[in-house]
């Protein structure tokens, strides 16, 4: 018994022992990269003499395990300068990282001390990507958005040079409209809430989520080819280097809108609250067939169709509530045998409000007489508005690492319900003037759901790697019963609904989307001209199907008077006043998907490259590639007239080669001149080449399809000086300069039909501009002021775009409209191009006390958003001054609390669109005011 518990004792002593040895250690980890090329280094040697060592594997990452204390790293590589890394810092049960470049041999120095930073979201780690990367890119890491106050992306990607966000979620380059920028997830394609758009909404993913976001201004073989301004490449963490896990909570408050007694919504699904319709909105007819009428053969049905549909018609007025927003974040890796699991899981869930007071919309037009200056409406509209969206996202990633290949699985799955509604005045000239009062009440849904998958696998010396993607995504966008109805108001006070005016309607939008992306890249490392050189080729194929209808349906009525309503929609559908075969007479629907409303189309997208990096020289790289891409669209439709009906008409059937140059002088060690040229194309959306007829029923304004749109070309050239000091300071100026062959802009269609917009090709255009970029510490002043930086970016951003001089074009309209003593020119600016941005930022970050704070200012310049066609003036949206504060403080003795306190649109800026005519004073097209918004979040990490 004795042995027994002796034995028992000593094995519990060793237990005891090791346990406390493992608790007093900590870990270093990070990655091994070239400094010329940033390439990553495998079997590099990283150690501690007489303690512990290990090799970087085929992506140059290294993990080392160090008792705590004070230690000094030695990274070692054949062929590159030894380096020496001091005062690394290693804390019990913590993991330290540290990145490290390495030069070559005849760069070698003595002694190097690299600082500690996080592996790739630091800013210090961003800008070193900056420097050594081989084209032109911005970047920002995710530290760098948590000290902006940010939660999601949209709201500080403004930092980044040259960087606009417009309508707080898409994201614009260089000034440059939607169509010209592109936003990739994880390095492939994704298509965001609004599939028309080539960027994705930037709010919808929460900042827990983010390694960093970088921005590429220039092309290259590997990039796709359908962007101009930049791409937006959006970088989830994949390996979390010890284990994370925290929780947030946001509320906001902004007096305008906030708990606001006149606030108007609708008693919606029992679902609202989560993102997404229980079914309340559900049409219940088909939607292919017609409707039954009185005068029908059949007609026994009509009053129990009708009765299908939800009565409610009107608004009510609450109560508004604050924004608030819930997160919970959750990563760690695990050891499997000798291979590692990684793991991130995220939830955001998000609830916000507004309502805008007084809000305005306008469509003016030029009078017939030239000697008359003044335009004139053609429609106005004021009124309240209020709109409750609701975003809820989840994120969840796995990473398996073996000794030479990597395996990641992200699934992305986003819901947003977005629920609004309106009461306004309108005012319609048409052959008389008809004042009317419109109600209406919109719900969209949208659901986005991704999966990628893909494999990264190396040869035994890493001199060979292989890199694979699949992602395919479903998204689906679903405008769910729409309801407006419009009273005429009768000169004897009364209110009726006519047809001049507009019968009472219901909509229902349906958007299904399949894309499917497939992707795969090869690397060869060799030698070139007795350096280290690379060969980049592989290939993408992608695949696009978009199915697209649009239910209408009119509330008629038979012998009834219609000022018995009393200009309450509410009566319409109640049971005493639905038609009835006994009655005849009451109120039917009439109506079903009209052909011009529906329609199908396909992309599919072959593409394949071929890049070589080398340096023909000690101190110049060059990256010079050729992008081949084969793109066709088919397209199911038929015309609004139904005199063409289209099937399977290759609307774009393409072949196109796509080359880029990049070339990176090193004037000093951390100091590059870039120079660089590509082609690179924007493509018509879906929408834009169709023959479909899309009405906006809060603003009246009716989208047409151009099925006769080409893709516009762009050559691109850059030129670029930058200067790299530590404690991440820098110092850049740009120039660039792009030439248009057959822009894509949003024109007026037709001087008879203001409110009617179409896509249209110009024949030319250029761009070229300045971009200046600075980040400084006031730590010469100071060694106490090194926490407080200064940030500031500005571009200056010149366009001009040569007018159709065709019978019928833009230049001859205007000339047909011009007023007396107008000038016309052949020429104008770029729709879409803001000439100038700027973005500055004041920060203060102590890490000792646990407080960064800073303000931020960002504005965008007066930009041309509808170009104007005969009697229709030119809309400029106007210059929106963004200035926010944040502070944020970590609180308790392990600062896992963090309370945060943000102030959003400080100025009280409005936004506004701004009809300009020669010799008119400036109209309203749109008028906006969403005040100032206060918000306190929490967080805390476990």
């Amino acid at each position: 018994m004795f042995k027994v518990t002796k034995l028992t004792f000593l094995i519990s002593f060793f237990i005891f022992i090791a346990a406390a040895a493992h608790a007093q250690s900590g870990k270093v980890s990070g990655t091994i990269r070239d400094d010329a090329g940033n390439a990553p280094l495998a079997n590099a040697t990283i150690s501690v003499p007489n303690l512990s060592s290990t090799n970087s594997d085929f992506e140059g990452d290294y993990t080392l395990e160090l008792p705590a204390g004070n230690h000094t790293l030695t990274v070692k590589y054949l062929g590159y300068a030894p380096k020496e890394i001091k005062d690394v810092v290693v804390k019990q049960g913590q993991v330290v990282q540290v990145d490290v470049t390495l030069s070559g041999e005849s760069n070698a120095i003595s002694e190097v001390v690299v600082t500690v930073s996080a592996r790739k979201n630091t800013e210090a780690s961003v800008l070193n990507m900056q420097k050594n990367a081989g084209v032109l890119m911005d970047g920002l890491s995710s530290q760098s958005i948590k000290r902006s106050g940010s939660s999601d992306i949209a709201a500080a990607v403004k930092a980044v040079p040259g960087v606009s966000v417009q309508d707080g979620k898409y994201v614009f380059v260089r000034g440059l409209g939607d169509r010209y920028s592109k936003s990739i997830l994880n390095g492939v394609d994704i298509p965001g809430l609004d599939p028309d758009k080539n960027t994705v909404q930037m709010d919808i993913f929460p900042t827990n989520i983010l390694e960093n976001v970088i921005v590429y201004k220039s092309a290259s073989a590997e990039l796709p080819a359908d962007f101009t301004g930049g791409v937006v490449d959006i970088v989830t963490k994949d390996f979390p280097s010890q284990k994370q896990m925290g929780v947030s909570f946001s509320l906001g408050v902004n007096p305008d809108m906030s708990f606001n007694d006149n606030y108007l919504n609708y008693k919606g699904g029992k679902t609202d609250f989560l993102g997404f319709d229980d079914g309340n909105r559900k049409l219940h007819v088909n939607p292919k067939e017609d409707l039954p009428r009185p005068t029908s053969a059949d007609n026994s049905g009509i009053e129990a169709i009708t009765k299908t549909f939800n009565p409610l018609m009107a608004p009510k007025t609450s109560t508004s509530l604050p924004n608030f927003s819930l997160g919970y974040y959750f990563g760690n890796q695990y050891q499997v045998g000798e291979n590692k699991l990684g793991l991130i899981a995220s939830i955001d869930y998000r609830n916000s409000t507004e309502f805008y007071q007084n809000f305005r919309n306008g469509i003016y037009q030029k009078p017939q007489e030239r000697t008359e200056f003044e335009i004139l409406p053609d429609r106005t509209q004021f009124g309240n508005l209020g709109s409750n969206n609701v975003l809820l996202s989840g994120l969840l990633g796995l990473t398996y690492k073996t000794e030479k290949s990597k395996y990641s699985l992200n699934l992305l799955s986003i819901t947003n319900g977005q629920s609004s509604a309106a009461v306004f005045d309108q005012e319609t000239r048409i052959s008389n003037v008809i004042n009317t009062q419109k109600q209406n009440l919109e719900y969209t849904q949208r659901n986005v759901t991704n999966l990628l998958l893909s494999g990264k696998h190396s040869n035994e010396d890493a001199s060979f790697l292989t890199e694979w993607k699949v992602s395919p995504t479903i998204s689906h966008v679903n405008d769910k019963d729409i309801r407006s109805t419009t009273f005429v108001k009768n000169s004897d006070g009364s209110m009726s609904i006519n047809t001049d005016a507009g019968l009472p309607n219901r909509i229902w939008r349906n958007l299904k989307e399949v894309n499917l992306v497939n992707k795969v890249d090869f690397i060869k490392k060799h030698q070139l001209f007795d350096n280290a050189a690379q060969l980049k080729f592989g290939g993408l194929y992608s695949f696009k199907k978009r199915d697209y209808s649009i239910p209408t349906y009119q509330i008629m009525n038979l012998n009834v008077n219609t000022r018995d309503l009393n200009g309450d929609p509410n009566q319409i559908l109640t049971p005493e006043n639905i038609w009835t075969v006994e009655s005849n007479s009451g109120y039917y629907f009439s109506g079903r998907s009209q052909p011009q409303n529906q329609f199908d189309a396909t992309q599919h997208t072959l593409a394949a490259y071929l890049s070589s990096e080398f340096k023909p020289m000690e101190k110049l790289r060059a990256i010079v590639g050729l992008r081949g891409e084969k793109y066709l669209t088919l397209f199911n439709g038929t015309n609004s007239m139904a005199s063409e009906v289209y099937d399977n008409k290759k609307t774009i059937d393409k072949l196109d080669l796509f080359p880029s140059v990049n070339l990176i002088y090193g004037v000093q060690e951390n100091q590059n001149l870039r120079v660089s040229y590509s082609r690179t194309t924007a493509r018509p959306s879906f929408k834009e080449l169709s023959v479909v007829q899309i009405p906006d029923l809060l603003t009246g304004v009716m989208f047409l399809g151009n099925i006769n749109l080409v893709p516009t070309y762009i050559n691109n050239l850059d030129l670029r000086y930058e200067m790299f000091g530590n404690a991440a300071q820098m110092f850049a100026v740009s120039a660039f300069y792009k030439k248009f062959k057959d822009p894509i802009e949003l024109v007026a269609y037709s001087f008879e039909s203001p409110e009617n917009f179409t896509p249209r090709n110009a024949p030319s255009a250029e761009v070229y501009g300045l971009e200046f970029e600075a980040r400084k510490n006031f730590g010469f002043i100071s060694e106490d002021l090194t926490g407080l930086s200064l940030n500031a970016n500005v571009s200056i951003i010149k366009s001009k775009i040569d007018m159709s001089k065709v019978e019928g074009g833009e230049y001859q309209s205007r000339q047909q409209f011009a007023r007396e003593g107008e000038t016309i020119e052949d020429s104008r600016v770029l729709q879409g191009q803001s000439p100038y941005l700027i973005n500055a930022g004041l920060n203060y970050n102590s890490t000792t006390l646990g407080l960064e704070t800073g303000i931020f200012y960002n504005v965008q310049g007066k930009t041309l958003e509808v170009v104007g066609f005969g009697k229709n003036s030119d809309v400029y949206v106007q210059p929106f001054h963004s200035l926010n504060f944040n502070l944020s403080k970590k609180l308790g003795q392990a600062q896992r609390n963090v309370l945060r306190v943000s102030a959003e649109n400080i100025l009280g800026a409005e936004k506004k669109s701004i009809y300009e005519s020669y010799g008119s004073a400036d109209k309203e097209f749109l008028f906006r005011a969403p005040g100032r918004t206060f918000t306190v979040g929490y967080s805390y990490n476990f």
